[in-house]
Order: structure tokens, then C-alpha cells, then sequence
């Protein structure tokens, strides 16, 4: 059993979640806990562990009158016991409650919606499971250097936090490791140009970002992602990494000089000499996902960024 305390603090932290839904959240009679109405959509919730009374609730169907329009109410569990499955409720474990209930703080700080995923437990496992055979039976059959899919779909729409129609998408970059040695003396000044690091460009927009090649593997990507490719040729973006460089270089030196009675400063631009530096480029793809609701939002599904600049051109941003 829930003990009332536990039980109470459950029910607390549900309607914190189904507010930050923009539900409009109400107590119900016991034995359920809260009642939550948004846009045509009604859930019933029951924060339980007792099997008799989850096997009631998940049997029963539970409908509202509003306006003299009865509404059919979708039913949501939440339970500690990992054991209990459930045919006709939205079934919400640990996993769930942690991940709404922190992902419901974040949207009151950031003043945004919160997306619930209000997909009942056997829908979304047979989903699961005909998405799984879907990709042993139609495998993409297109293998790039890519960053890999860390973020799901559903993930990717709750980090958007808009509901919509998500789409995974690989987009072009050319993924970048320099070095620079050498050094310019200048009377009694010396100055190295000693510098190594990574980056990535996007070949698309031009957009620039910090990115290490560690984690890019060659392998096939998802079947149905879409493949976007490039407006910018890779010499173009190695010349352009070897020109900001040579800027972020480059030092202007001021020494101070005494003729007599005389004070004056001479100023000299040393820039390190292009010899010296070193690029090695390769195109890689990124995989973003594109989610079209209300507004079009993409989100990185390698880092799990909301992106507030659009990957390619002419895409509305969020």
C-alpha cells in the first residue's frame, strides 16, 4: 500500500506536472486523486500501489459532462510497483514521475508548456515493438560519418516543448582539428603562436560550434531520416577556419622607446605565418530532429540542445 503521507505528496507533485501541461487540475472524491481538463482532453489520476483498487480503475470507464457534452476520460497511474501492468490506463513508474516531475520545474522557470506523453502503456508498447521491426525489415541502407542518436523522439518533443509531427534529419558539417606552432620575435618581445583545438562548421548556414570528434562513428543511420546536403565545399570551410585563426592569433606589440628627452611608443602586428598551421577536415553529419506544431522547433538529438538557430536556411526557429 501507498501510505496517506506519501500518497498526499504524490498527488501534490501530479498536479504540479498537469499544471505546468496547462491542465486545469481539481481533488476528486477518494478513491481517486485529481481530476485534470485541457482542450477536450479529461484525465482522471490515481496514485496507487494497491492492486485491487489499479484493477478497478483500470476496468472502469470514467466519463464527464461539460456543457451537456459528455466526454470520455483517459486514465492516469501512478504507481511504485514495477510489477503491476495495466490494459486501459496512461501507466507512469518511477522513471516517469522523476523525469515529469523535474522537466515540470524547468517549464515554470522558463515560463513554457510542458508536453506529457499521454500515450496509454499497451499502445505505446506495441508502438515500441512495431517500430523495432519496422527498422529489421526497412533498414535505411545509408551509412555516414555521423554523431549518434542520443535523444528519442518523444525526448526531443518534450525538450521542443511543443506537440507535433517530429522528423530526424543529418545535417551537413565539416568537423575540424587544428594546430599552430611557431612564434615572431620583435626586438626583446617574443611571441608563440602555439595553439590546437576542434570545431565543427556548419555546411549549410556557415554557423560555427564546439565539437570534438570523439564520439563520430561511420555507421548506418535510422530508416526514414532524411539526409540534407551541403551549399558549402569543404575548401572553402578550411580556408575560413585558417583565416579566423590567423586573426585570433594575431598580436599587436607596443614597445616603449627613449631618444633623449623623447618617450614614443612603436606599434607592431604579428600575425603566425600560414606554414605553420595545420587543418584537418572532414565532413561528418549532426542529427537534429524538427518537430512542426504550432511553430517549428529543432532540437539536437546528439547533445540534446534546444537549438535557437535553425540547422539549414529559411527554417523558422523557436
Amino acid at each position: 500500500m501507498m501510505e496517506q503521507d506519501m500518497r498526499e505528496k504524490a498527488k501534490n507533485a501530479m498536479r504540479l506536472i498537469l499544471e505546468a501541461a496547462r491542465f486545469e487540475v481539481e481533488e476528486v472524491d477518494e478513491p481517486l486523486d485529481l481530476s485534470a481538463v485541457r482542450d477536450g482532453v479529461c484525465l482522471l489520476v490515481l496514485c496507487s500501489n494497491d492492486r485491487a483498487l489499479i484493477g478497478q480503475f483500470d476496468k472502469t470507464n470514467y466519463s464527464l459532462m461539460i456543457d451537456d457534452q459528455e466526454m470520455n476520460c483517459k486514465k492516469l497511474l501512478f504507481t511504485l510497483d514495477k510489477d503491476i501492468v495495466t490494459e486501459n490506463c496512461i501507466q507512469w513508474g518511477i522513471d516517469e514521475f522523476v523525469r515529469y516531475t523535474g522537466e515540470a520545474v524547468l517549464a515554470d522557470i522558463v515560463s513554457r508548456e510542458l508536453s506529457l506523453d499521454l500515450t496509454p502503456s499497451k499502445s505505446k508498447k506495441a508502438t515500441i515493438a512495431v517500430a523495432a521491426e519496422s527498422r529489421e525489415v526497412e533498414p535505411s541502407g545509408i551509412s555516414l560519418l555521423h554523431f549518434p542518436v542520443k535523444l528519442s523522439e518523444q525526448a526531443a518533443i518534450r525538450a521542443g516543448g511543443v506537440q507535433g509531427t517530429a522528423r530526424l534529419r543529418f545535417m551537413p558539417y565539416f568537423l575540424f582539428h587544428y594546430t599552430s606552432s611557431g612564434e615572431q620575435v620583435y626586438k626583446d618581445r617574443r611571441i608563440p603562436f602555439d595553439a590546437e583545438g576542434w570545431g565543427a562548421i556548419n555546411a549549410i548556414n556557415g554557423i560555427k560550434i564546439e565539437l570534438d570528434g570523439k564520439e563520430v562513428e561511420d555507421s548506418e543511420i535510422p530508416g526514414g531520416a532524411e539526409v540534407c546536403d551541403p551549399h558549402i565545399r569543404k575548401d572553402e570551410a578550411t580556408e575560413r577556419i585558417v583565416s579566423e585563426l590567423i586573426d585570433r592569433l594575431t598580436q599587436k606589440v607596443r614597445i616603449k622607446q627613449e631618444k633623449g628627452d623623447a618617450i614614443f611608443y612603436e606599434e607592431k602586428v604579428l600575425k603566425p605565418d600560414r606554414k605553420n598551421i595545420s587543418v584537418d577536415t572532414k565532413q561528418v553529419y549532426i542529427p537534429v530532429w524538427q518537430i512542426r506544431g504550432r511553430k517549428i522547433v529543432e532540437v539536437n538529438a546528439f547533445t540534446g540542445e534546444l537549438l535557437s538557430e535553425p540547422m539549414d536556411e529559411g527554417v523558422e526557429v523557436f
